[in-house]
């Protein structure tokens, strides 16, 4: 009942500044193409179901599947960095300087290399998705206790031992963290993916509605983009509230937790 009380909150206020923008743009007599109020993005998203569910879809599946490779790599990225200082002198230093790369300037690129299709998107967000994972996953397994670690080496560990007993399960929250940010941020890899060639997606439907002066329908976009963003960020608190339950009774619970 507690953690259902800290919502109200925020819920007024969205609910407060959606009913001031909706009563303002009436009131002023906003055109419909230069500013739509919310009960007529609220319409347009009525009068267009299943357009929107079909761009949804694909978005969606951009997302899904991008994240799903980030994930991977990112994972496997973290395990050789922690394991060997060889690897993480030669690629960690690499894994930092590729964000300062403007993912919007790979995009096309990426049309030209891997082709027109789903492919290119996916890599778009599996790129912009995979360094706070690698990051996090690193930070987590190596900040263990040295004096347990000590104690695992004086009872014969081996270093695998060591990876698997006590790196691994102490990355774990660390990770989720990780893991959260980049769900979120994968929704504009595939919007950004979407933008540069596409033929299908939520971020296609934009490029297409705007200068149809369809604005409704690009705030509709906009809408369906930042519910798919929050429920993905609570299904991955979800599925860390179920994997390591212990962590969420030591630092108790918290947003997205």
């Amino acid at each position: 009942m507690k953690n259902n009380l800290t919502w109200i909150p925020s819920i007024t206020f969205a609910l407060s500044v959606l009913l001031i923008w909706d009563i303002l743009v009436k009131v002023n007599d906003v055109p419909v193409w230069l500013l739509p109020s919310p009960s007529g993005v609220i319409q347009a998203i009525y009068n267009n179901v299943s357009l929107l569910a079909s761009h949804t879809l694909a978005t969606l599946m951009e997302v899904i599947l991008g994240f799903l490779i980030a994930l991977i790599v990112g994972l496997v990225l973290s395990s050789a960095i922690t394991l060997s200082n060889i690897i993480e002198k030669s690629f960690y230093p690499l894994i930092i300087a590729s964000q300062t790369i403007p993912i919007i300037v790979i995009a096309p690129m990426l049309l030209v290399w891997v082709g027109y299709g789903l492919m290119p998107k996916i890599i778009v967000v599996a790129l912009i998705s995979f360094f706070p994972i690698v990051v996090n996953t690193v930070d987590g397994m190596k900040s263990i206790d040295n004096d347990l670690e000590r104690l695992f080496k004086t009872m014969g560990a081996t270093r695998w031992d060591i990876f698997r007993k006590i790196r691994i399960p102490n990355s774990l929250p660390y990770m989720f963290s990780g893991l959260r940010i980049s769900i979120s941020i994968s929704v504009i890899g595939a919007v950004i993916g979407e933008w540069v060639g596409s033929s299908e997606g939520l971020g296609y439907l934009m490029i297409r509605s705007k200068p149809q002066f369809q604005t409704e329908l690009v705030f509709a976009a906009i809408f369906i983009l930042s519910i798919m963003g929050i429920l993905l960020f609570f299904g991955i608190g979800l599925l860390e509230k179920i994997s390591i339950p212990w962590n969420r009774y030591q630092k108790g619970d918290s947003f997205g937790k």
